[in-house]
């Protein structure tokens, strides 16, 4: 399983192939994760309609070193023969124009553009790179030095996953089977998991409130998330929607955070909304959102709604993190709503002790 060091967190998302590594590595077996330290410095297509921005080495590395800590509680990192972790620079480094020429060769024009973001990129005029061809190529040399059996990814990953097999077969290997997992969706229940859509659930977000996005995991994702985020069985799975919610929301903070601070948060979570249900009609302030124009941005209902003294306060406000809405952190600066009926009768708050709810007029 290759995983390319491009940002500095990892998601629920990005987990489901590494479950299944680590299934791989209790049947007996040995897993190879590679860090493509290379690789990243070019960045994936895969899913892009433009260009990715290039990182440095010096950002690749940091990001690989918080990538890997946040593995740990999914892999065995402990019992000798288990794990192996590779950095594909250490070959793809070593490339030179004679092996890069037999690469390239090996494809052609058209095969590439195959490849469903460049046929997109293509037909839309959107610029391709020549360094952009090389990914995939680079990405299925991994396997080739390595001598994959098995390589794990997203179903994303079919392409360059297939690529690899065509390398091996070229340089006389065996060629690897690929096992493709479901990309899994996000907490919105509508788009996959990722953090610029703000729908995720981070593998070191604290322990309250990764437990509070899950409990609130819509019905129709529940089984989903059950099934590539657990080891439960679907049998085992409540039938009252709110408490397989629970049960799930306990289950994966559990896998990250250990049972006893799973069961506290559980407890604060419960005791918050207790809490809030008595306040909401007694303490809590209300802002009537008809005294906002809309689209309105975040900051802005932050300064107009007594939270914040200023726009300015607002916007540093959310980028500290102490901004949530209904519970759920509130990251973007640039957050805007288009209408005020997206707001209404939602709890929202600035750091522990500052709370309105926004309401409309009836």
């Amino acid at each position: 399983m290759g995983i390319d060091p491009t940002g500095t967190d990892i998601h629920l998302g990005h987990s489901i192939p590494f479950r299944k590594l680590r299934a791989f590595q209790d049947a007996g077996h040995t897993a190879v994760v590679i860090i493509g330290d290379f690789t990243a410095q070019i960045g994936d297509p895969t899913g892009k309609s433009e260009v990715r921005k290039q990182l440095t080495a010096e950002q690749v590395r940091e990001n690989a070193r918080n990538y890997l800590e946040q593995l740990r509680p999914i892999l065995d990192f402990d019992t000798p023969g288990r794990l192996e972790i590779c950095y594909n620079s250490d070959w793809l480094s070593q490339l030179n124009l004679a092996k890069i020429q037999e690469l390239l060769a090996t494809m052609t024009v058209g095969q590439m553009l195959a490849k469903e973001g460049f046929s997109e990129r293509f037909t839309k005029e959107n610029p391709i790179f020549l360094h952009e061809f090389l990914y995939p190529l680079m990405q299925g040399y991994d396997s080739v030095m390595v001598d994959a059996d098995v390589e794990l990814g997203g179903t994303d990953q079919k392409f360059n996953i297939a690529v690899g097999r065509d390398l091996q077969r070229h340089f006389g290997k065996n060629p690897q089977f690929g096992l493709l997992l479901p990309i899994l969706i996000g907490t919105d229940g509508s788009q996959k998991m990722s953090k610029s859509l703000n729908n995720y659930v981070g593998l070191r977000e604290d322990a309250l409130s990764m437990y509070s996005k899950l409990e609130k995991t819509p019905d129709a994702l529940i089984k989903d998330y059950f099934e590539l985020l657990t080891n439960y069985s679907l049998a085992e799975i409540p039938e009252n929607p709110r408490e397989a919610q629970k049960l799930l929301a306990l289950e994966i903070v559990t896998q990250f955070h250990g049972q006893e601070a799973a069961i506290a948060v559980q407890k604060t979570a419960q005791e918050l909304v207790m809490q809030g249900n008595a306040t909401l009609v007694e303490s809590v302030p209300e802002f009537s959102l008809d005294q906002v124009t809309f689209p309105a941005k975040l900051f802005y209902l932050l300064n107009a709604s007594g939270l914040c003294a200023s726009s300015g306060e607002g916007r540093r406000q959310i980028q500290g993190g102490s901004v949530r809405l209904d519970g759920d952190r509130l990251s973007d600066v640039n957050l805007a709503f288009e209408q005020a009926a997206d707001l209404d009768n939602k709890i929202l708050q600035v750091g522990k002790k500052k709370f309105v709810r926004l309401v409309m007029k009836r």
